[in-house]
């Protein structure tokens, strides 16, 4: 359990900055023969992701988008909402952004909520009134952050052509905690964390920093460092999932999504499911997850590594799929395959029940799925109504149901 956050069963984006999309405390839902699912809708404008708080918080996170088309700076906002209606119970102002692209939001140790969007981070009440901001220092869109294990909060800039710069903020006086740290490389991924090191997925290598209580600063791992792309046709890698002794993350990042990943693709090659051991980056495996021309994704894989089985998608040519694991890491055998299917978001795995929740865009609509990780069988199925394909954050919810954030409608899916 990662020490800076509060202590809550999905305090941030994925539940944490290793990106396990697991709940930290909970059951499953347990689906068992003869129930179903049931869907309660809001239509929201960008939602993002939720996250909880104390038993029966929880908070919603949503962006204007209008305002980026005419180039303008666009807002974030911050509700708490019923967690059976979805109605709005308290809501912060619009809180200052900029450039527009899908921000985050957190709940610190401390209890105060934060959120990255724009080029700005602010702190905030549990009720949703704002404590501080700070205007970052590149004016580019900041793609999120992690908290580390000391409590200071690391983001960065959403980089494509110049190289990415990470922030650290001190989340007391939200004020930078040292100078910026340059990246080797741009980076579109968001980061990942474990304990007070940084992984960052760049455009052509993953790499990672360590913080240095000495040196008040992120230093570079010169000794951990792997080239993905070397002098392949793919393009660049998006979030990694820090499982066990792993980095687990997909390439082939670029793509063409406006309402849907399907077909979206724009490189040749078929995109890459990608393992490097935390402990030597030499260790690394690359699968076609697959194996079709123009595979594109925009989110992570996911890892059970209780029961040894990673997941992997190819959202432009709609396929889901699963490996099974050994101990050693030495082969990843096929466990199982569904295609068509049109998942592209990211996810939530139930540890104790084996149950992974997915989204599948078809029939020119979202549906959101429970199956069975270690067959692939499907336990339940409902269509949220939404008539984009989901690419952002869910997030389980307090009792036998969860959240699903898909653009413009928010979703309370529950066991009828």
């Amino acid at each position: 359990m990662s020490a800076g956050y509060l202590d809550s069963p999905w305090p941030a984006e994925d539940a944490g900055p290793q990106r396990l999309q697991q709940p930290r405390s909970g059951a499953g839902l347990g689906l068992r023969t003869g129930e179903t699912l049931r869907a309660t809708t809001r239509r929201t404008t960008m939602s993002t992701m939720t996250v909880l708080g104390a038993p029966g918080e929880v908070y919603l996170l949503t962006h204007s988008a209008l305002r980026a088309q005419i180039g303008l700076p666009t807002t974030a906002c911050v509700e708490r909402i019923d967690p059976t209606t979805l109605k709005p119970q308290q809501r912060s102002p619009r809180l200052r952004g900029g450039p527009m692209w899908p921000g985050g939001m957190a709940i610190h140790r401390n209890g105060d909520l934060y959120v990255v969007y724009g080029r700005h981070a602010h702190r905030l009440t549990r009720d949703c009134r704002p404590l501080a901001s700070l205007q970052l220092p590149m004016d580019q869109p900041y793609n999120s952050f992690v908290v580390l294990d000391n409590g200071l909060i690391v983001t960065k800039n959403l980089s494509a052509g110049t190289p990415a710069r990470l922030t650290v903020i001190d989340p007391g006086s939200l004020t930078p905690a040292c100078a910026d740290v340059e990246a080797p490389e741009p980076s579109i991924a968001r980061l990942s964390a474990r304990g007070d090191t940084v992984y960052v997925v760049g455009v052509r290598s993953i790499f990672r920093y360590h913080w240095r209580d000495a040196a008040r600063t992120l230093t570079f791992d010169p000794d951990w460092r792997f080239d993905y792309i070397g002098d392949s046709g793919q393009s660049h890698g998006w979030d990694v999932v820090l499982a066990d002794q792993h980095a687990w993350f997909m390439d082939n990042g670029a793509h063409r999504y406006r309402h849907r990943m399907l077909g979206a693709g724009v490189s040749r090659t078929a995109n890459r499911l990608i393992r490097v051991s935390l402990t030597a980056a030499a260790d690394h495996q690359a699968l076609d997850v697959s194996g079709l021309p123009g595979g594109s994704i925009t989110n992570p894989p996911l890892v059970d590594a209780q029961r040894g089985i990673v997941v992997g998608y190819d959202s432009a040519n709609a396929v889901l799929r699963a490996w099974r694991f050994d101990a050693g890491l030495r082969t990843l055998t096929p466990l199982w395959r569904k295609a068509p299917f049109g998942c592209a978001s990211h996810m939530v795995l139930y540890p104790d029940t084996g149950e992974v929740v997915v989204n599948d865009y078809c029939r020119h609509g979202e549906e959101v799925v429970v199956l069975d990780i270690a067959t692939g069988t499907e336990r339940g199925r409902v269509r949220t109504g939404g008539l984009m394909q989901g690419v952002v954050f869910p997030s389980p919810g307090w009792g036998r149901d969860l959240y699903w954030s898909s653009m413009g409608r928010l979703a309370r899916v529950s066991v009828a």
